[in-house]
C-alpha cells in the first residue's frame, strides 16, 4: 500500500497520511516527487497540501485513511534545496512544517489554483505604430521617447521602460491610442546589458577582489562599511560578475520604503529582467514577479523579508542589505530571521552570500570572531567628505520649541542659507504622544492596550500605535468635562507645524509612515531631495535605512534621550546602531557634514561613546559584555508567549508548563516566569511570557522540543493562544 505524506497548512506540529487519488495509476505513482501540491479533504474543508514522502505504511489504520483528491502539479514548482530549506526552518523554529510550506507560494498557489501561462510582461509597437510619423508627437515628448525606444528593440519589458523615466500612464495613453501593445516577452530576448561601474578606491578595490576570489561555493561574508563607503557599489560589481556567469541574485533589503531606491539603482547599472516582491504589491503581481525568479526570467529579484524563500532557477549570489535590521525578524506567526534563512539557503544551494551593514549585529560580529564569516572593512567614506563632525547639545535650562534649542535653530540656519540640507531625527510620529486634562489630570488612553493614545492633529483622532484602534479627538475631558486639554510631548507633526512657520523661505519634508501611504511616495521625495536644492527632512527612523541624500549637510537628533533608558538588554545595541546610522545620513558628498544630539545627559556613557568612539569600537564592546552574562550571541534564548482574555489562564498555562519541562532541561539551560509581557495587555488580549536561557544553540533546540512537547499535551482555556519565538528579538 502507497501512502502520500503531506504537510498541511494548521497550528498541528504534524504530518498528514493520504492515500493516492483515486485512479492513479501506479506509474503515476512512481513519478510523484517531494514538493507538488495536492488537493485534500482536511476536517470539512479541502485545503493544498504539499507531498512530503511516498511512504508504504502508516501508524493510522489504512480504513481511516482518507485519498487525495486531486494532484495539482506534474512536477515540483520549487527545487529539492528550498524543500531541505522548509524542513529545515520547521525544525529550528519549531512552527508546523505545512505553514512553513506555504510560506513559500503566492496566495493563487497555496488557495490550489494552476499556474498561470506566464513570460515577462513588456510592449511592442502595433502595426498602427509601426507606421507612426517620427515627428508625429511633438507635444508628448514622454510618448514619442517610448514609440522610438520600440523602434529600436521591438520588445522592451515594462521595468525597463520605467527605467527610462516612462509611466504607466503614458503607456495606457498610447495603448489607447492603438500604437502599442502588451507582449510576453521571449525568452531569447532576456539579455543582460551591464554598464560600467564607478570607479573604486583602495579598500573597495581588496574587498571587491577578496569576495570573487572566494569563488562560486558557499561562504559567507560580512561587509563592515562605514555609512558612505560604497558597500552598494561592491553589490552591484558582485551581481555583475554573477549574471556573467548565468546565475540569478537575490537581494534582501529590510523595508518597503528602500526598495524603489535600490529598484532605481540596479535599474541603471543593469539593462535585465529584475522582479520586485514586498507586501505593497497585489497577488498578481506578486505571482508574477514569483514566477519570473522561479522560471529564471528574472536575472535579479529584490525584496523584503519573505523574498528568502523566493525559488530561483540558477542561484548564484545572495546579498543581505543593512543585516543588521530587526526588520529582517518576522515577530508573528512563522517567526524566522530572514538573515539567518538566507545563510542556511545558501549553504544548500552552495553559493556565496554577503552581509553588509555599517553597523553589523553583534551575531554577525560573533559569528567573525568564531570563525565562521569572512570579513572585509571599509573604514573611509568613497567621497572625499569624509565621516561627519559629531557634537552633544546640552539642552538643561534650554527653551526649547518644538523640541528645537536656540544653538540648533542657528546651526540649521546657517546650513540652509548656504545652500545644504538638514534631516532632523525624531523617532515620534503624530503631534503629541498624549492628551491630557489640565484641570483633573485624566489621560487618554487606549481601551485595548495598556498604551496612551497618540494625538493625530491633522486629521484629528487619537490613534494607538500598537492595536491601531482610533477615535475622535476629544474637545472636552469626558471625566470633569473640562475643555483645557494639553497635547504633551513631542511628534514629528508638531515640530512640521513650528518648521513651516521659523523656516518659510524653506522646504520641510516630513517622512514617517503617515505621511509616505501612498504608492511611490517614498521614491518622489528622494527624487526631489536628490536635485540638492536646500530644505529640512523630518523623519522617524524610515529616514535612517541607506538612503542617500548627497546635499545634507546637518543631522540632528532632536531628542537623543529617548534612545538612552530600554529595559531590553539589546537596547544598547540598538541606540549604537540608530545612531550611528542616522549621523552617516551628513556630508556623503564632497563637503564633510556635521552632527548634533540633543541631550540632557551629556555626560551619559552611551553618549560620550558616540561622540569619542566608532560603532565597531562599541559593538566589540557590547559583545564582551555579552560574553561575561552568557547573553545572545554568546549566549541562546527561546520564549514562550501566550496570550488570552484572561491573565490569569496564561500565567496558570506557562507556570504548568515550567513544572512540567524543568526535570526534562539539557545541564545549563534554565527558565525563568512565567513573567506579564512588558505590555501586559494589546489588543485587547493579556500576554505572558517564558523565557529559556540556555549556553549554547544545540542545549536551546533541546530544550525547546521539551517546551514543544509539553505545550502541546496541556490543555488551553478559551481564547488562549501560545507560540515559540527561537532567537527573540523583543524579550523584555
Amino acid at each position: 500500500m502507497s501512502v502520500l505524506r503531506l504537510a498541511i497548512p494548521s497550528p498541528l506540529r504534524r504530518q498528514f497520511d493520504y492515500l493516492p487519488p483515486e485512479g492513479m495509476s501506479e506509474a503515476d505513482l512512481a513519478k510523484l516527487q517531494p514538493g507538488v501540491r495536492l488537493r485534500v479533504p482536511f476536517g470539512r474543508r479541502e485545503v493544498t497540501g504539499y507531498l512530503l514522502d511516498v511512504c508504504e505504511q502508516s501508524d493510522v489504520p489504512a480504513t481511516s485513511l482518507k485519498p487525495a483528491l486531486e494532484l495539482l502539479d506534474a512536477s515540483p514548482l520549487i527545487d529539492s534545496q528550498l524543500l531541505q530549506l522548509c524542513q529545515w526552518a520547521a525544525r529550528y523554529y519549531h512552527h508546523p512544517v505545512g505553514e512553513v510550506y506555504s510560506t513559500l507560494f503566492p496566495r493563487r498557489l497555496r488557495e490550489g489554483k494552476p499556474q498561470l501561462a506566464t513570460g515577462t510582461p513588456g510592449w511592442q509597437l502595433t502595426t498602427r505604430g509601426k507606421g507612426l510619423p517620427e515627428e508625429a508627437l511633438p507635444r508628448s515628448p514622454r510618448q514619442a521617447q517610448a514609440i522610438s525606444l520600440l523602434r529600436q528593440h521591438a520588445q522592451i519589458a515594462g521595468t525597463r521602460l520605467k527605467a527610462q523615466g516612462i509611466s504607466s500612464a503614458v503607456l495606457r495613453s498610447l495603448q489607447d491610442k492603438q500604437l502599442i501593445e502588451m507582449c510576453d516577452i521571449s525568452e531569447h530576448l532576456h539579455s543582460v546589458e551591464i554598464r560600467p561601474g564607478l570607479a573604486l578606491n583602495d579598500e573597495q578595490a581588496t574587498a571587491l577582489q577578496t569576495l570573487l576570489a572566494a569563488g562560486e561555493g558557499f561562504s559567507c561574508h560580512l561587509l563592515e562599511g562605514v555609512t558612505g563607503s560604497g558597500k552598494t557599489e561592491i553589490y552591484l560589481q558582485l551581481i555583475a560578475d554573477c549574471l556573467q556567469r548565468g546565475r540569478q541574485a537575490l537581494v534582501l533589503v529590510p523595508e518597503i520604503g528602500l526598495t524603489p531606491q535600490t529598484l532605481a539603482r540596479f535599474q541603471q547599472r543593469f539593462e535585465a529582467n529584475i522582479s520586485v516582491l514586498h507586501s505593497g504589491l497585489t497577488d498578481a503581481q506578486r505571482y508574477l514577479a514569483w514566477e519570473a525568479a522561479r522560471s529564471g526570467a528574472a536575472q535579479i529579484v529584490i525584496g523584503t523579508r519573505s523574498a528568502v524563500f523566493t525559488p530561483l532557477a540558477r542561484p548564484g549570489l545572495l546579498i543581505v542589505d543593512e543585516e543588521h535590521d530587526g526588520s529582517y525578524k518576522q515577530q508573528d506567526g512563522f517567526r524566522y530571521s530572514a538573515r539567518d534563512v538566507g545563510v542556511k539557503r545558501a549553504q544548500l544551494h552552495d553559493c556565496p552570500i554577503l552581509l553588509g551593514s555599517a553597523t553589523p549585529s553583534l551575531e554577525s560580529i560573533h559569528n567573525v570572531e568564531a570563525g565562521r564569516y569572512q570579513h572585509q572593512q571599509l573604514t573611509r567614506r568613497a567621497s572625499s567628505g569624509g565621516m561627519p563632525s559629531i557634537r552633544a547639545l546640552d539642552v538643561r535650562k534650554q527653551t526649547l520649541q518644538a523640541g528645537l534649542s536656540d544653538n540648533l535653530i542657528a546651526a540649521m540656519e546657517e546650513k540652509l542659507l548656504s545652500g545644504q540640507q538638514v534631516l532632523l531625527f525624531l523617532n515620534r510620529r503624530g503631534y503629541a504622544p498624549t492628551l491630557q486634562c489640565h484641570d483633573c489630570g485624566w489621560i487618554a488612553e487606549c481601551r485595548a492596550c495598556d498604551a496612551r493614545l497618540t494625538v493625530h492633529r491633522r486629521r484629528r483622532r487619537l490613534r494607538c500605535h500598537h492595536c491601531g484602534a482610533t477615535s475622535a479627538l476629544h474637545r472636552q475631558c469626558p471625566q470633569c468635562h473640562s475643555e483645557r486639554l494639553l497635547a504633551s510631548g513631542l511628534g514629528t507633526e508638531q515640530t512640521e507645524d513650528f518648521l513651516r512657520t521659523r523656516f518659510q523661505q524653506w522646504s520641510i519634508h516630513r517622512v514617517d509612515s503617515d505621511s509616505m501611504q501612498s504608492k511611490g511616495a517614498m521614491q518622489a521625495l528622494a527624487d526631489e531631495i536628490n536635485r540638492g536644492e536646500p530644505c529640512i527632512l523630518l523623519g522617524t527612523q524610515m529616514l535612517t535605512k541607506g538612503h542617500h541624500f548627497p546635499a545634507v549637510g546637518l543631522v540632528a537628533v532632536i531628542d537623543a534621550d529617548a534612545l538612552l533608558f530600554s529595559a531590553d538588554f539589546r537596547g544598547e545595541e540598538r541606540m549604537a546602531q540608530l545612531l550611528t546610522q542616522v549621523a552617516g545620513r551628513a556630508g556623503r558628498a564632497e563637503r564633510t557634514g556635521s552632527v548634533l544630539l540633543q541631550t540632557h545627559y551629556p555626560d551619559h556613557p552611551a553618549v560620550l561613546a558616540m561622540l569619542s568612539t566608532s560603532y565597531g569600537e562599541q559593538a566589540r564592546g557590547m559583545l564582551r559584555q555579552r560574553q561575561e552574562s552568557g547573553l545572545p550571541p554568546a549566549g541562546q534564548l527561546v520564549l514562550v508567549r501566550t496570550d488570552c482574555p484572561n491573565a490569569e489562564y496564561g500565567e496558570q498555562f506557562l507556570q504548568t508548563l515550567r513544572e512540567r519541562s524543568t526535570p526534562h532541561l539539557p545541564a545549563g539551560a534554565r527558565l525563568i516566569g512565567p513573567l506579564p509581557s512588558p505590555m501586559q495587555r494589546r489588543a485587547g488580549k493579556y500576554r505572558c511570557q517564558l523565557l529559556l536561557t540556555a549556553p549554547d544553540r544545540r542545549s536551546a533546540q533541546a530544550a525547546a522540543s521539551v517546551l514543544v512537547a509539553n505545550a502541546e499535551t496541556l490543555s488551553t482555556r478559551q481564547g488562549l493562544n501560545w507560540s515559540i519565538d527561537i532567537d527573540p528579538q523583543e524579550v523584555f
